[in-house]
């Protein structure tokens, strides 16, 4: 690839050599004594010259060969069970799936199309079961090409109509369904109470900073405090208080008409909005037409909280976490009571944030979370060379955020989130996705997919490649200790380099996993990521379709001789990719969503498979599966 460095290149080591001779000044200042791992610097871009050449990893699954066809493949040993696929009931009386003839109404009791983020919320409430529980998925998008026949992805926008538009509608947001394990088997519950569909059509609450601003009114909510719907649901979080927050990232596409007509043209193009409306939502529902609501953009992009356990909750969307193409919402508890959330914003040069709230949690009073994420500080991240890493408050009348340059108030910050961040000087990521915290170790992993948009005069410490095709994840160290010690409210962290990705064998990618990855363990374009009960970090990757490899899920050792070897476990069918992986408490369920199976097909008659169910005249079905070692000890062990 032009201009794509080894991991030897001069630019790369001059970045590194400058952290490095920096880091005695970085131990006294950071208080946290921990920079570099088991005295080496181990995961670096330089780990090839310090890994322990024959370290053994912890996993102790034989490792998956890599299968990319029709259907999905899991390690020896291993068994696989689909929980919950597209258009499966969530309430009684509802007849068998058949995706030629479902309608847009009985969409919204059934379970949605591509899901994504899944958090695994114990029954009952406030418990760590760990065979029965709330599956919440997201549904993040919908696949046109390969739900309707006849459609391109191409033409959906302008083609599709109005039934496919409000179908599409119907089956995007998020999934609630009661899931229980019987006999080594996961099934749902398909009558339960709990049971219950979000989507574009369901009444949600706005509160925070940004709650009733000029730009949050339409002509259907003069209060600026009510919003009909939530997109693009991805990844998403959970709180202590047992809500789960689910993440809208970027709605700019799915809005039709002239975004540069708009009294807020500007505020529209640093949010990508086109006037694209790729599902056609604009030339039937006035609210998606900028040129008749340009106000309802603002509406969107943000973060929704939900009660699970309620199912006559509204959702909030809570405008103290910022305004973003927003991509987890990672909650952490901090020593001091008071709640962190971590996110990322997925696009092309943005950016890393943090939000530390105002209030503790109390324990004792699980209420006490009730607004907790209403009071607080957003804050924008920047990496220096030397190692350390700065959260920069996004706060009004602090630094640039003033009147004089844009920013009438808090609410203005809130909403103009990107702008903000521009004006603090914050690192540009490679698509930050995941953002995850590792229980036992305290450390935080952050994703960055990849982005081909990179040239070498924009390289910088946190992203070191020329047209990154392979992405990477970066390693975030809080002072204060290991674990629950670690301080997520601390204005300066240390980082690494956890691992550059691609394949080690071609040295112009610069891959840095560990000397003893196999063919089969290293990866591309990292994603969504979790953390087993012990620490292990495992990695669902989307895009590895572009090097004709199976997307799949991988689990890697984050400390010792083998900190930074991956090995495979799963593989996604053909067109699929791996998504929203969440344990159960105890570690011997790893649940995973396949999204868009098939996608890849221009259109219906050519998809290369019908996963899961292969069934003639039927449609692929994007599902969760659990996955289970078949002697029902913990995942990986």
């Amino acid at each position: 690839m032009a201009n794509t460095p080894s991991s030897s290149s001069p630019f790369i080591r001059e970045i590194i050599a400058e952290r490095v001779s920096r880091r005695s000044l970085l131990k006294g200042s950071l208080a946290s004594g921990a920079l570099i791992a088991g005295g080496s610097f181990v995961g670096s871009l330089f780990a090839g010259e310090t890994h322990a050449a024959a370290a053994q990893s912890t996993l102790g699954f034989p490792e998956l060969k890599r299968v990319y066809d029709k259907t999905h493949a899991a390690a020896e040993g291993y068994e696989t069970t689909i929980v919950a696929r597209w258009g499966d009931p969530l309430a009684a009386g509802l007849a068998e799936f058949d995706g030629n003839k479902v309608a847009a109404e009985e969409q919204e009791k059934r379970f949605g199309y591509n899901c994504d983020y899944i958090a695994f919320m114990p029954l009952p409430k406030g418990t760590v079961n760990s065979d029965h529980g709330l599956l919440c998925v997201n549904n993040e998008y919908i696949s046109p090409n390969v739900m309707f026949p006849g459609m391109t992805e191409g033409d959906a926008g302008k083609t599709m109509t109005r039934e496919q538009v409000d179908l599409g509608m119907a089956a995007m947001g998020h999934s609630i369904v009661e899931v229980q394990l019987k006999d080594g088997k996961w099934e749902t519950v398909a009558d339960s109470p709990l049971n219950r569909r979000i989507t574009a059509n369901t009444e949600m609450t706005v509160s925070g900073p940004v709650a009733g601003h000029a730009l949050m009114k339409t002509s259907a909510d003069a209060t600026g405090t009510k919003v009909l719907g939530t997109s693009y649901n991805c990844s998403g979080g959970f709180t202590p208080w047992g809500t789960v927050l689910t993440c809208e990232e970027g709605v700019s596409d799915i809005f039709g008409g002239d975004p540069k007509r708009a009294p807020i043209a500007d505020l529209l193009d640093r949010y990508g909005f086109d006037g694209s409306d790729i599902y056609g939502r604009g030339r039937f529902h006035d609210r998606f037409n900028l040129d008749k609501e340009p106000n309802e953009a603002n509406r969107f992009d943000w973060v929704v909280e939900i009660d699970p356990y309620d199912p006559q909750s509204r959702p909030v969307k809570r405008t103290a976490l910022g305004r973003m193409s927003h991509e987890a919402s990672t909650v952490v508890l901090n020593k001091d009571g008071r709640v962190v959330v971590y996110m990322g914003d997925d696009d092309y040069f943005e950016y890393m944030y943090r939000f530390v709230s105002a209030k503790a949690y109390d324990k004792a009073n699980p209420a006490s979370g009730a607004d907790l994420l209403d009071d607080g500080v957003l804050s924008v991240a920047r990496f220096d060379a030397d190692g350390s890493m700065t959260w920069l408050p996004l706060v009004h009348g602090q630094g640039k955020l003033t009147v004089e340059n844009g920013f009438a108030d808090q609410a203005e910050v809130l909403l103009k989130t990107r702008f903000a961040a521009d004006a603090l000087g914050a690192t540009p990521m490679d698509r930050p996705e995941d953002i995850e915290t590792n229980p036992v170790t305290g450390r935080v992993y952050a994703v960055m997919t990849k982005n081909k948009k990179r040239d070498q005069s924009k390289v910088n410490p946190a992203n070191t490649r020329p047209e990154n095709l392979w992405g990477h994840i970066v390693e975030l160290i809080p002072p204060g200790g290991r674990g629950a010690d670690a301080d997520h409210t601390a204005e300066n962290y240390a980082w690494d380099l956890f691992v550059l990705c691609g394949n080690p064998k071609d040295a112009k990618v610069g891959a840095t996993f560990h000397p003893a990855t196999s063919d089969n363990g290293w990866f591309v374009c990292p994603d969504n990521i979790t953390f087993d009960p012990t620490g292990r970090l495992w990695v669902a990757t989307d895009g590895a379709n572009d090097f004709d490899l199976p997307d799949g899920v991988y689990g890697v050792d984050t400390e010792g001789a083998a900190r930074g070897l991956p090995k495979l476990l799963f593989t996604c069918p053909h067109g699929a990719e791996a998504t929203g992986p969440c344990f159960t408490p105890d570690g011997t369920t790893l649940f995973l969503s396949v999204q868009h199976p098939a996608e890849d097909a221009a259109t219906l008659d050519k998809v290369q498979t019908l996963w899961p169910d292969f069934k003639d005249g039927q449609l692929p079905r994007p599902s969760v599966v659990a996955i289970r070692r078949m002697d029902g000890q913990p995942v990986g062990a």
